[in-house]
C-alpha cells in the first residue's frame, strides 16, 4: 500500500487566460464575484456569442502582506481558454476581463479539500512551508490557489501552488 505524495512539481506551458482582478473586503467575495464574471464570459458574453466550455483548474493568484499574516485584498482569478480559442480568443464584453498570455509556469503543488477562505489558505501555506522546509527556490509573496470543482461542493478539490523562481 502506497502513501500519497505530500506534494509534486509540475510545469505548465504558456497560454492565454481570461483574467479578472477584484479587491473586495473578503477573499471569498473577490473570488465569487470574479468567477461569476468569468462564467458570463464563458457562457456567451463574448464576441463570438457562444459557450466556450469550462477548463480546470481555475486559478486565484494571491499575495501575502509584508508581515505574511494575511492576504492582500487584490486577487487575480484566471480561466484557461480552451485549445480552439488559444490562437484567437473571443473578446470579453465585460471590460474588467482581460485576455492575458501567461508565461510557462513551474510550481510545487499540494492538494487540500474543502472551502477556500483566507483562513484555510493561510493554514495551507503554513503547512506547506513546514513540509518543504527552508528553501529560496520558490516565491514567498505570491501563491496560487487552484480550484478543480464547483465552489458549491463542500469538499471540493483544491491545490496550493508555490511558484518556482525562474
Amino acid at each position: 500500500q502506497c502513501e500519497a505524495a505530500a506534494y509534486e512539481e509540475r510545469q505548465y506551458p504558456a497560454g492565454k487566460w481570461a483574467c479578472v482582478t477584484m479587491g473586495e473586503p473578503m477573499y471569498e467575495q473577490s473570488i465569487s464575484m470574479s468567477f461569476m464574471k468569468l462564467m458570463r464570459y464563458i457562457c456567451k458574453e463574448n464576441s463570438v456569442g457562444c459557450h466556450l466550455g469550462m477548463t480546470v483548474p481555475v486559478l486565484n493568484e494571491i499575495h501575502l502582506t509584508k508581515e505574511g499574516t494575511e492576504l492582500e485584498r487584490e486577487v487575480l482569478t484566471a480561466y484557461y481558454l480552451p485549445g480552439e480559442f488559444q490562437q484567437n480568443p473571443p473578446v470579453p464584453r465585460d471590460p474588467e476581463i482581460h485576455i492575458t498570455e501567461r508565461a510557462p509556469l513551474r510550481v510545487i503543488t499540494r492538494v487540500f479539500y474543502g472551502m477556500t477562505t483566507e483562513e484555510t489558505i493561510l493554514r495551507e501555506i503554513s503547512l506547506f512551508w513546514e513540509l518543504l522546509g527552508s528553501t529560496d527556490t520558490v516565491l514567498r509573496e505570491t501563491y496560487i490557489v487552484a480550484s478543480y470543482e464547483n465552489p458549491s461542493i463542500p469538499q471540493r478539490r483544491n491545490e496550493i501552488w508555490f511558484i518556482r523562481r525562474a
